[in-house]
């Protein structure tokens, strides 16, 4: 139950921090805090916070791709070699945004853990 709570509350804050705050590297502070309140095991809050941002930003980028008809993401998987291929960009943005939320996360259950 920790587990759903953690992926859906580091998704819906870092959603909100997102539109109000508008840093796109807040998500991992949000993570970060999401950790320190609901206590796991580093493992786990690194599954839930690479979960929770995997897909927020994949969806979100899922959504925007949707929205312009693939014209901006098939531009920018041609910069990259990615050989013009949309998802595979979508699915990248997504594993960043998962990671740093992951680390960010399991941070947060470490400090935790060292406090006790």
């Amino acid at each position: 139950m920790k587990f759903l709570v953690a992926i859906v509350l580091t998704a819906l804050l870092s959603f909100i921090s997102g539109i109000y705050i508008q840093w796109w590297w807040f998500f991992a502070v949000v993570a970060f805090v999401v950790a320190l309140l609901v206590h796991q095991k580093a493992g786990k809050a690194f599954l839930a916070g690479f979960l929770s941002l995997f897909l927020l930003w994949g969806g979100l980028a899922f959504w925007i791709d949707m929205k312009n008809n693939s014209v901006l993401s098939a531009k920018m998987a041609q910069v990259l070699p990615l050989g013009g291929s949309s998802i595979l960009l979508i699915l990248i943005t997504g594993i960043i945004g998962g990671l740093v939320a992951g680390f960010a996360a399991m941070c947060g259950s470490y400090l935790r853990s060292s406090n006790s």
